[in-house]
């Protein structure tokens, strides 16, 4: 038996929580589209019941790359609070990951979402990342900026 994702729906709206992935190989970072949306978002996703974060990026990134990557350090937890497609108030709390390079970009990959939709991962420059319809917005300037210890960002739509 598999264990749940950490999320819910209530009355007030949906909570989640998740472990994303900052891999950047050749001045470009690993960024997922899906068939569904027009943005670019993080590589990762739900971390499960009784599941550590650090964890659950491996696991992600592994399910969306078929690739084997190792967490490197912590960089970022972000409180996001927006409203979802539905016209729901959400509140999402994701813990970024920076993992360690391989040396060079892995081939791209497609699958499907939790929801069946095609999903497939790019590579995006960072220099250029700010050009893109892409999810975090700060990513960009948290990957050209590498802080030190891990920042604590608040987003309120």
């Amino acid at each position: 038996m598999s264990s749940m994702d950490c999320g819910f729906t209530n009355a007030e709206g949906q909570f989640r929580l998740r472990a994303c992935a900052i891999i950047i190989e050749d001045g470009c970072v690993l960024m997922a589209k899906n068939a569904k949306d027009d943005y670019y978002y993080s590589v990762g996703g739900a971390v499960k019941q009784n599941e550590p974060a650090k964890d659950a990026v491996v696991r992600e990134v592994l399910e969306e790359t078929g690739i084997r990557y190792e967490v490197d350090r912590l960089v970022a937890v972000h409180e996001n609070f927006f409203t979802n497609s539905e016209g729901l108030p959400f509140h999402e709390v994701s813990f970024y990951f920076l993992m360690k390079a391989k040396g060079k970009q892995m081939p791209t990959t497609t699958g499907c979402t939790s929801e069946n939709i095609e999903e497939h991962v790019e590579w995006i420059p960072v220099k250029d990342y700010k050009d893109y319809n892409a999810y975090p917005k700060f990513f960009g300037d948290l990957i050209l900026n590498n802080p030190q210890y891990p920042q604590h960002i608040v987003d309120v739509e």
